[in-house]
């Protein structure tokens, strides 16, 4: 005899609403029809997880850093010109940067020229030093550098300060595509986590008892068609359950479909093509994130050529999915408000190491790409790789550039959202690097507290 039991995800996924239903005013997902049309912004944050290697992303090709770079790199370093060459990157009019990008990032040199990629040096943890993936990652997942006790996450913040977020009609305005939530998702009763559409259902027990099928007995209601019953009652719980089974209905009932032919078959495209068709479902989408792991480079990286190159394969899944949820959003129509945020906790140390890898570091790229961008060129300040520059950070790469800064643009600029004493707690001192296209709006340091903003987490299924 078969035993229908749940295993604990089972039970988040049957159950998943209990904790949003907990907070104040919870509409989740299933209240509201779908929007007719996107008329708002959607700002996509990817995060390269484990630490990635910007600097053989993103590498000198000329002058003093050039001689600096392939010194300290000479197992690594990206050649600076032919078969396996840097793409160079260069500016609208055709002059030089002196700079070039890794030869496997072909799609992302191709949104580069058509002025849809924008590149910042030097990003990063502008305030706090520290080369554990642990507490970096969680300052930025926080918005608190130096912090990690905030009960909310930054995304989190972003949508519980939108400005005029109340009767938006939004039925999926935070997206998490992860298994777990993630630590940015804190905090949001409005913010759904699901690894794919697909797995996101009640899929429990035995299998002719899910739900009814072609073939059924007649009048069968599997365990699905009996959620509505089970959470008819008034009690918390009670009411919980029933927006969780109209969180799982709302996903059920949309025209998700499989992944494209001409996408790369991996499991990132995957993820990103769940939030391409979420922003062209009209569901609300106004923040999503999702990460690519695998960057923790400490050996065996490889540089570009013949063979298996560890860090060249990565840059190409990183490069091919962007570009086809770029092209697929732009033919669409969608791209021209969507924005992708695409960095890292922190980069590698400009010396290779002597197991042909790269250690933790500090300052990186941040790439900055959709129709909402202006293109084609480089922002903030490269202070070069001279060794004086590099070893009050030793050897690292500086930051320049907090990386609130550029986040805050893109909430300014395209959400409308000044408020960010809130989102980012203790960063003042503001001014666009002019990344964005948009009206710059006066900011709003003072931090303002909410019943949403409060420790009531939002369930991963």
């Amino acid at each position: 005899m078969d035993h229908f039991m749940f295993t604990r995800r089972s039970f988040l996924k049957g159950c998943g609403g209990a904790a949003l239903a907990s907070c104040a005013g919870v509409t989740l997902l299933y209240s509201e029809d779908a929007l007719a049309a996107n008329t708002y912004d959607t700002v996509v944050h990817l995060f390269l997880r484990g630490g990635w290697d910007g600097l053989n992303f993103v590498m000198p090709t000329t002058g003093a850093s050039r001689i600096h770079y392939e010194q300290a790199r000479p197992q690594l370093a990206i050649a600076a010109s032919g078969a396996y060459g840097a793409l160079p990157l260069t500016l609208a009019d055709g002059s030089s940067t002196g700079f070039g990008m890794h030869p496997s990032a072909t799609g992302l040199h191709d949104l580069w020229n058509d002025k849809y990629l924008a590149i910042v040096h030097s990003c990063g943890l502008a305030t706090v030093v520290t080369r554990s993936h642990f507490d970096a990652q969680l300052y930025l997942d926080l918005g608190t550098p130096g912090s990690r006790v905030s009960s909310t996450g930054w995304l989190s913040r972003a949508w519980n300060f939108h400005p005029g977020k109340v009767g938006t009609g939004a039925v999926v305005p935070v997206l998490g595509v992860a298994n777990t939530q993630p630590a940015s998702l804190m905090g949001s009763t409005a913010a759904l986590t699901m690894g794919s559409p697909s797995d996101f259902q009640l899929n429990a027990g035995a299998w002719q008892w899910q739900m009814a099928r072609s073939g059924s007995p007649t009048g069968l209601r599997g365990v699905n068609e009996t959620l509505s019953d089970l959470w008819a009652g008034t009690s918390t719980l009670e009411s919980a359950g029933q927006r969780a089974n109209g969180s799982l209905n709302t996903i059920a009932t949309q025209a998700f479909g499989a992944l494209p032919s001409d996408w790369p078959n991996n499991g990132f495209s995957q993820q990103l093509w769940t939030i391409a068709q979420s922003i062209r479902l009209n569901l609300g989408l106004r923040y999503a994130t999702l990460d690519l792991g695998g960057w923790d480079t400490h050996e065996g990286q490889g540089s570009a050529g013949a063979g298996y190159h560890y860090y060249q394969n990565k840059i190409a899944e990183l490069s091919s999915g962007l570009h086809a949820f770029f092209n697929a959003l732009q033919a669409s129509g969608h791209m021209s408000r969507t924005t992708v945020i695409v960095q890292s906790e922190f980069g590698r140390r400009v010396r290779e190491n002597a197991n042909a890898g790269t250690d933790h570091g500090y300052g990186n790229p941040m790439l900055v790409l959709g129709g909402t961008v202006n293109g084609r060129r480089f922002y903030g300040k490269w202070l070069g790789l001279k060794p004086e520059v590099l070893s009050p950070y030793y050897g690292d790469v500086p930051v320049t550039t907090d990386y609130r800064r550029v986040l805050s643009e893109v909430l300014i600029r395209r959400m409308k959202n000044p408020k960010l004493g809130s989102v980012f707690p203790g960063y003042s001192g503001y001014s666009p690097l002019g990344v964005m296209k948009g009206t710059d709006m006066t900011p709003e340091y003072a931090a303002y507290a909410t019943a949403s903003s409060l420790a009531c987490l939002s369930t991963s299924v």
